[in-house]
């Protein structure tokens, strides 16, 4: 059967026609779904062979890529890898194999917003529901389902993908049997306002409360997830000057490690001046668009010839698949991340904790884990009651799991 149904945005159409060509599709035995063959070209050669390429179709509006290994023993316990921003199902490549290699089926999806998966819309969309945070859990709900499973292992989110599986672990424990969280701490729901019959209360978005305090700065500023927010983010980082591959080599390089400057250490409150401590990747200059914000960091030739976790020839593979989709669909993430519908809707699980065993794991040179001052304590004495070790990996920054694959 060949399948050429295009879907309503521009790239799934390219995606159809120009990257994987015809998508011969077949039915699962196991699940009763359609999927697609493996996808040979995909990685352009960077991945391994027993890694494979796959689409699962019709999982709540979506047709869902995702790379795995270890599918070939059907008892395999499944793992669930979850991306973040700006990354792909691919940011696990290095992760993939070695946990297979233990006995698991491993599964690292193209979230809603990103890379193969089809069937989002990439617009500046006003209506953020699709993005919001209990519409991603049922996206990865229904992928395991398709897939034919009724537990997961575990659940494994890094940065955005964090959240999601935090999620997923308070929603469903019946599902989700642990969960790790990588560099972007879980601090659970939002609390439902006590005692407002008399007193009136609102809850307000943290992010869009700071920015006058931020613009006020002697050195004016402002806050990523508020520029990330804004109608011309997509088309700043689409079109700047020095071209994408240039933007996103320096965004990684500026996050990780590598940056020698990446020296975190938590911070006493959430105040502009408290927040400004951090790198202009979180902090930015007020009037900068973040390609100009990185690309001041931008790394030498030299390091980009010896950076072995983040090689030309990988680099290629996330320029591809974001000159083809673009970035709103993950910047959306961050407009519904701060919407009142959003939170609303998370109200719902107020008070309600992560009861599965959790763990979380960061880089020790990411200032992720300390952009929101105390986020890791609530996740550890509030949020989480059966929490492990927060695990710090050394020569990482915020790319853990591809910096430091083998920690």
């Amino acid at each position: 059967i060949i399948d050429v149904r295009f879907n309503n945005n521009q790239g799934s159409r390219y995606f159809a026609r120009n990257v994987y060509g015809l998508l011969i599709v077949i039915t699962s035995t196991k699940t009763g779904i359609d999927m697609t063959h493996n996808i040979k070209d995909y990685g352009a050669g960077t991945l391994p062979d027993q890694i494979r390429s796959r689409v699962c179709r019709g999982i709540n509006g979506l047709d869902i890529h995702y790379l795995e290994a270890g599918f070939e023993n059907k008892n395999n316990p499944l793992l669930l890898l979850l991306h973040g921003f700006p990354e792909l199902s691919y940011s696990w490549r290095k992760m993939i194999l070695p946990l297979s290699k233990s006995g698991y089926h491993v599964v690292a999806p193209d979230q809603r917003g990103f890379g193969a998966t089809t069937g989002w819309n990439n617009s500046y969309v006003l209506d953020l529901s699709s993005y919001y945070q209990n519409n991603l859990v049922r996206d990865m709900l229904g992928l395991v389902s398709a897939l034919g499973y009724e537990k997961v292992k575990s659940v494994i989110g890094h940065d955005s993908g964090a959240g999601v599986a935090g999620w997923s672990a308070l929603i469903r424990p019946d599902i989700y049997e642990s969960v790790v969280m990588m560099s972007a701490p879980f601090t659970g729901a939002p609390n439902i306002p006590l005692n407002t019959l008399k007193n009136l209360t609102t809850t307000k978005d943290p992010i869009a409360d700071i920015a006058a305090e931020l613009a006020n700065l002697e050195r004016p500023r402002k806050h990523y997830q508020d520029y990330y927010r804004t109608p011309e983010a997509n088309s700043d980082i689409m079109d700047s000057e020095k071209g994408l591959p240039n933007f996103i080599r320096a965004y990684y390089h500026h996050k990780s490690a590598d940056w020698k400057e990446n020296k975190p250490f938590p911070l006493c409150s959430w105040t502009a001046e408290q927040l400004a401590k951090m790198p202009t990747y979180y902090i930015m200059d007020l009037d900068d668009t973040m390609p100009e914000a990185v690309g001041k960091h931008m790394p030498t030739s030299e390091e980009i010839n010896s950076c072995e976790w983040l090689t030309e020839e990988e680099l290629k593979v996330y320029v591809s698949e974001y000159e083809r989709t673009g970035f709103q669909g993950g910047l959306n993430w961050y407009r519904s991340g701060g919407s009142s519908g959003n939170r609303g809707n998370l109200e719902l699980f107020s008070g309600m904790k992560i009861s599965k065993p959790a763990m979380f794991i960061a880089g020790r040179q990411d200032w992720g884990i300390f952009q929101r001052p105390g986020a890791i304590a609530k996740m550890r004495n509030e949020v989480c009651t059966n929490m492990g070790e927060i695990q710090l990996v050394d020569n990482a920054g915020h790319w853990v799991q591809q910096e430091q694959p083998e920690s």
